[in-house]
């Protein structure tokens, strides 16, 4: 039995989970999110709290039993709080800037990088350089915080680029300067 799919997920107040068929909707403060279930495993709902059951002890049934507990979990939790990625920017000139659902972006190329949100997710953008990401589907936040990262990922010489602010860059000696003697 898969220690994590056993566990059982507490619906916080104000979220509303509704079984349609095959399909999981998880409605709350922060929007709504929708999970199709494979057909190896089932849920049931007992008032507040929800369990993940699989119906055999198939291997694939086994492998999807705790996926399909932590993805509703996230669901819960990003529906009632949220989840959010932090991003910072080093370097001289390098800014960003936030116009509706746009993020403008100043990375040192020759034009600046006009990045349009997806839906659900919002920016914010403090001091120029540290960029907010929110938004309750905790995949589509990380995937648009590297995407954002991947516009310029930092270099291990100056550290220059964009970077999680929980990220360590590990730095590289630049070149040594010339012997003494020559």
């Amino acid at each position: 039995m898969s220690r994590i799919g056993k566990e059982p997920i507490n619906i916080a107040s104000g979220v509303k989970l509704e079984l349609e068929g095959n399909t999981v909707k998880v409605k709350g403060p922060n929007g709504e999110l929708n999970y199709a279930l494979r057909d190896e495993v089932s849920v049931e709902v007992d008032g507040s709290v929800v369990r993940v059951v699989r119906k055999n002890d198939s291997r694939i049934a086994r492998s999807v039993h705790g996926l399909t507990r932590t993805l509703i979990s996230n669901m819960v939790k990003g529906v009632s709080e949220g989840f959010e990625k932090r991003l910072e920017i080093v370097g001289v000139g390098y800014r960003a800037d936030v116009k509706g659902n746009t993020l403008n972006l100043t990375l040192g190329y020759s034009r600046p990088i006009n990045y349009e949100l997806p839906k659900g997710i919002k920016a914010t953008v403090e001091k120029q350089t540290s960029i907010i990401l929110k938004g309750a589907d905790k995949q589509l936040v990380g995937q648009v915080a590297a995407e954002i990262r991947a516009f310029r990922p930092p270099e291990p010489y100056k550290g220059k680029g964009v970077k999680y602010a929980d990220e360590f860059i590990r730095r590289k000696a630049g070149k040594a300067a010339k012997g003494v003697g020559a």
